[in-house]
């Protein structure tokens, strides 16, 4: 159990540091203003209306860091900051995100998939942790095999987010790569602009890199910890 707890605090001090450094970079380049003069909001319709997407709505949302395409209802959602300001940052926001609806649009397999397993991991990923520990509870006060079946399903639902996150990473890299790709090739920001925009989509997307780590390296331990407690 101490190399659980020992897991846990690695992988969230780097999730920690990465999301420091994350926030960092995007109060840095909050200060690159554009030469072009658009806010966030803008830049994600022009991409839009650049892609022959109009059936997507750009709209603002609270929060911060709160960006994020949806899918089912088909938008565009711009935390205040991105929405309104007009600097490299809510640039490289605003394009990745809408980076994710031209996904959509052109029925990326990788976003099929992740939108697929959305509600499936919704429902089970908050229950896999306990029932790994409810299976281990049950068997040791039953001293049955009641506690090994349950304990797997937990498992099986780990492995379930597991893989929801390893999809999720070339769905968030190929988004970025789309957005960069556009506000270079559309001319849409200066050099200083893009090099700003492409740095914090980096660190953006390392976040995802971290996360998918957790998921694998969790699942690994209470792998062990299941098989290995069946074989003694």
């Amino acid at each position: 159990m101490y190399g659980y707890y020992l897991l846990l605090g690695a992988i969230a001090l780097i999730s920690m540091m990465v999301s420091g450094k994350l926030k960092s970079k995007f109060a840095y380049y909050s200060k690159v203003h554009l030469r072009n003069g658009m806010s966030g909001a803008e830049i994600a319709e022009k991409m839009l209306a650049d892609h022959g997407i109009y059936d997507v709505k750009v709209i603002s949302t609270t929060g911060s860091l709160t960006d994020h395409y949806n899918p089912a209802n088909k938008t565009v959602n711009l935390s205040e900051a991105v929405y309104n300001q007009r600097n490299a940052a809510a640039a490289a926001v605003a394009a990745h995100e809408c980076g994710h609806a031209v996904q959509h649009a052109q029925a990326y397999e990788w976003l099929g998939l992740r939108s697929k397993l959305v509600p499936i991991v919704s429902a089970t990923s908050g229950m896999s942790q306990w029932l790994v520990f409810g299976g281990f509870i049950l068997g040791a006060a039953s001293q049955s095999g009641i506690g090994y079946p349950i304990a797997i399903v937990g498992l099986v639902f780990m492995a379930l987010a597991t893989v929801f996150s390893f999809i999720t990473l070339p769905v968030e890299y190929d988004a970025s790569n789309r957005a960069l790709a556009w506000l270079n090739n559309k001319h849409m920001v200066t050099q200083q602009e893009y090099e700003g925009a492409e740095d914090a989509l980096k660190w953006a997307a390392r976040t995802y890199v971290v996360a998918a780590i957790g998921a694998v390296a969790q699942l690994v331990y209470w792998a062990l910890q299941v098989f290995g407690g069946r074989r003694s």
